[in-house]
């Protein structure tokens, strides 16, 4: 059964890399169901309790939540040779029994009572790195393309350990986290294909792609 392992909010702790020497990175397991609130709401969207510190890159409507799969974790578990228990990644959500990677954009899951809608991979960087402490891991992670999905908050809840996570609604198009992932990072030849999700293509990804394909072009 597709369901969630843990819910996982941050704390500030020190980070060489985190805006102010500060990151909210290191995510640990709550105890009790989560509070989830969306755009508009007092305090944001987002899950109550977790911090944020670079919110110039993170948070914020189309990130506001973050989901990793435990398989993946338990992959890099077996390939670095140290435990990675949940919220390790920084993700918000570790999940069991759910495909992240294929995950499609704009596809959408009820997790508990809340509804929550796949927008972007998550795209590494030096807080990351600073956190993990592996030697070139930027393009390690980025590498294995298992990036994990950023959430939005379509209808706000409570989620807890034990949710059933369930695809509500999938779209037509074929864009997934994953290939979204390889167009941004790796492979300029996907980034129309990107735009095939039409409307679900959240817009600072849209305008990401556009501007390289105006760059390849010279246009």
């Amino acid at each position: 059964m597709a369901q969630l392992v843990s819910v996982n909010l941050g704390k500030l702790r020190p980070n060489a890399a985190g805006v102010g020497g500060l990151s909210g990175i290191d995510k640990r397991p709550a105890a009790g169901p989560v509070a989830v609130s969306a755009p508009g709401e007092p305090g944001g969207a987002g899950l109550a309790g977790d911090r944020i510190v670079d919110t110039g890159h993170h948070g914020g409507p189309d990130q506001a939540v973050y989901a990793y799969a435990v398989e993946d974790l338990r992959a890099w578990s077996a390939e670095l040779g140290r435990p990675l228990p949940p919220g390790c990644f920084g993700e918000n959500l570790t999940t069991e029994g759910v495909d992240v990677t294929g995950a499609r954009i704009g596809e959408r899951w009820r997790v508990g009572d809340t509804l929550l809608q796949v927008t972007l991979a998550r795209i590494p960087c030096a807080t990351f790195a600073t956190w993990l402490g592996e030697q070139q891991w930027v393009r390690r992670f980025a590498e294995r393309g298992a990036p994990g999905a950023y959430l939005r908050v379509l209808e706000p809840g409570e989620l807890a350990a034990g949710d059933p996570v369930t695809v509500v609604h999938r779209p037509a198009h074929e864009v997934t986290i994953g290939s979204s992932f390889r167009a941004l990072m790796f492979d300029a030849d996907l980034l129309p294909h990107v735009l095939t999700a039409g409307d679900d293509v959240p817009d600072a990804i849209r305008r990401r792609v556009l501007r390289r394909l105006r760059a390849a072009t010279g246009a």
